[in-house]
C-alpha cells in the first residue's frame, strides 16, 4: 500500500484541493486529492524531476498548475 502525502504547497486554505504523492525506491505516483480513487500518474523515479521541471517552465505558479490539472 502506498503512503500518500499532500503537497507542501497545500496550505490550510486549500482544503483537499491539492496533489498527493507516494514514492518507493523505484517509482513516484501522484494523484488529485479531490478524486483519489481515479487515475494516478506513475513515473520511474528518474523521470519525475524532469516532469516537474517541464511543468515549471510552462506553468510558473501553483495557481497555474492547479488550472493545468483541472
Amino acid at each position: 500500500m502506498d503512503n500518500w502525502r499532500k503537497s507542501s504547497y497545500s496550505g490550510p486554505d486549500d482544503g483537499n484541493e491539492c496533489v498527493e504523492i507516494a514514492s518507493t525506491p523505484t517509482r513516484i505516483t501522484i494523484r488529485d486529492s479531490k478524486t483519489p480513487a481515479k487515475a494516478t500518474l506513475t513515473f520511474p523515479t528518474g523521470a519525475f524531476t524532469p516532469f516537474i521541471e517541464a511543468l515549471k517552465t510552462t506553468h510558473s505558479t501553483v495557481t497555474d498548475f492547479a488550472r493545468f490539472r483541472g
